[in-house]
């Protein structure tokens, strides 16, 4: 008869309840998954009706790929304080958020892009309205970026020209142009070369203004108001939108017909705008924050140009400033403003 010492029987049941648990460990860790971590790095302030409208896109694009803050993400935001993006406060939001090893950073800017890529090459990056991440550097092609970056530029170079065409439909007495850009960003530069290129065919006389703050706005748009026959092409930069305001303000005191990147600033009260929907590529790139948390990696995944870009008209401004719109314009607009 087999002797049994005191106690074995209940250890024995212990340990196969022990190797029982074991077994079933492994389902119950997978089914709890780590809660993933974005940083977002976004060149306006978090007040900007902008900046509010681009992160609720990016949310909104998050949720419908199943990703909801809280429960399966974290998301740890860096803004430009009061609206000022420059390399300082640029560089403090990255070594922020870098320090943090998010599983992926989205980011808006060159002015961002720059440090961030300094600073990591090795966290994933979607970046946003970036005009020419093969020129900076960020990508090494469109199609095959190759690092740990990829994203969404706003519009390619050629589309500045299409400015200058506009406001000659527009305005066809106009004989001098201000073209106002960011002389310390290559994306100004870059936009006022194409402008400058298809200038001689309209017969237009061009003169760069700064935007650099809003004394050079005030004192550049005043000077070129002096003389006739004057128009506004604003160029796409971190400045444009945070003086767009006085910007519109300005071009409707001095009676200057304008043309502008944005829909917004039509809406606000500018003349025309044409571009490309700067809200939709922050739902667009949630889908590529999505896949790079589900393992793909920047480098295979090409760099995307706008699909459309959209025509929106401000008629009561057109009225103010004495201009009928002529039929052929109006009839490719996306938007009229009554």
């Amino acid at each position: 008869m087999p002797c049994f010492e005191p106690g074995a029987d209940m250890r024995r049941r212990e340990f196969i309840g022990l190797v029982g648990g074991a077994a079933v460990w492994p389902v119950v860790a997978r089914g709890q998954q780590r809660r993933r971590r974005i940083g977002v790095l976004l060149g306006q302030a978090a007040t900007d009706p902008v900046s509010q409208a681009r992160n609720a896109a990016l949310l909104q694009g998050l949720q419908e790929l199943g990703w909801t803050v809280g429960r399966n993400v974290e998301i740890e935001y860096r803004w430009a304080p009061d609206g000022i993006d420059n390399v300082d406060n640029s560089r403090r939001n990255v070594e922020d958020l870098v320090a943090l090893a998010p599983d992926v950073i989205l980011a808006t800017g060159g002015s961002n892009m720059g440090p961030l890529l300094q600073a990591t090459r090795t966290v994933p990056i979607v970046f946003v309205q970036v005009t020419d991440p093969v020129g900076a550097g960020y990508v090494e092609s469109l199609a095959r970026p190759g690092g740990n970056a990829t994203g969404f530029i706003p519009f390619e170079f050629g589309i500045s020209g299409k400015w200058l065409e506009l406001l000659k439909e527009m305005a066809p007495g106009v004989r001098r142009v201000a073209v106002l850009r960011e002389a310390a960003l290559a994306l100004g530069m870059g936009q006022l070369g194409a402008i400058q290129s298809v200038a001689p065919s309209f017969g237009v006389e061009l003169r760069p203004v700064g935007v650099a703050d809003a004394d050079e706005i005030e004192r550049g748009i005043t000077a070129f108001a002096r003389d006739p026959h004057g128009a506004l092409i604003l160029t796409v930069g971190p400045a444009a939108l945070r003086h767009r305001e006085m910007i519109i303000g300005l071009a409707a005191r001095h009676k200057l017909p304008a043309v502008y990147p944005y829909r917004f600033f039509a809406t606000d009260g500018g003349l025309v705008s044409y571009g490309p929907d700067p809200i939709e590529p922050y739902r667009r790139a949630a889908g590529y924050v999505d896949r790079i948390l589900k393992g793909e990696k920047p480098a295979d995944l090409p760099v995307q140009a706008p699909t459309k870009y959209d025509l929106t008209i401000n008629l009561k401004t057109a009225k103010a400033l004495g201009l009928t719109v002529p039929p052929s314009v109006l009839a490719r607009a996306n938007e009229v403003i009554e």
